[in-house]
């Protein structure tokens, strides 16, 4: 058994070792660098949760019922089941007018069948909101300044 040993560290064979733990040693550094570079922030696992959403989700109503600092809070009911969350739609600030209280009042959604608690009123590809109505104040100042 100590010949089996030995004939590893010919001369050759000190050249070969050292190449395997040099592959070994890129490998694992190769390793630590993904695993650290594959961890996903908060925000972009709620972007892909969004965009699954979209995607896979069914199609229901919501009934948004407050907006505060660009987060929505909507009810809606499923298979029975109610359901009150929010959705923090700061991200989407352009696409929403610049009076958020006009979105109160009712909106589509998308939830997940499989989670129906996993819902969407608005993403980066789809939005369940409603064209806002112009405010009868805002209407009735234009008719008086036409007269």
């Amino acid at each position: 058994m100590a010949t089996a040993g030995a004939s590893v560290l010919l001369p050759g064979g000190a050249l070969e070792v050292t190449i395997l733990g040099l592959v070994a040693i890129l490998l694992m550094a190769g390793g630590v660098w993904l695993f650290l570079n594959s961890r996903q922030t908060s925000a972009e696992r709620e972007r892909r949760r969004r965009l699954a959403v979209n995607r896979m989700g069914r199609m229901g109503d919501a009934m948004i019922a407050d907006v505060r600092e660009y987060v929505l809070y909507y009810t809606y009911e499923v298979r029975g089941v109610s359901y009150t969350t929010s959705q923090d739609a700061s991200e989407f600030r352009h696409m929403l007018p610049p009076d958020t209280s006009l979105l109160i009042g009712p909106a589509g959604l998308k939830y997940s069948s499989s989670n129906p608690a996993n819902s969407i009123v608005i993403c980066e590809e789809w939005s369940g909101l409603r064209p806002t109505a112009p405010q009868f104040q805002e209407s009735h100042l234009k008719e008086n300044n036409r007269l």
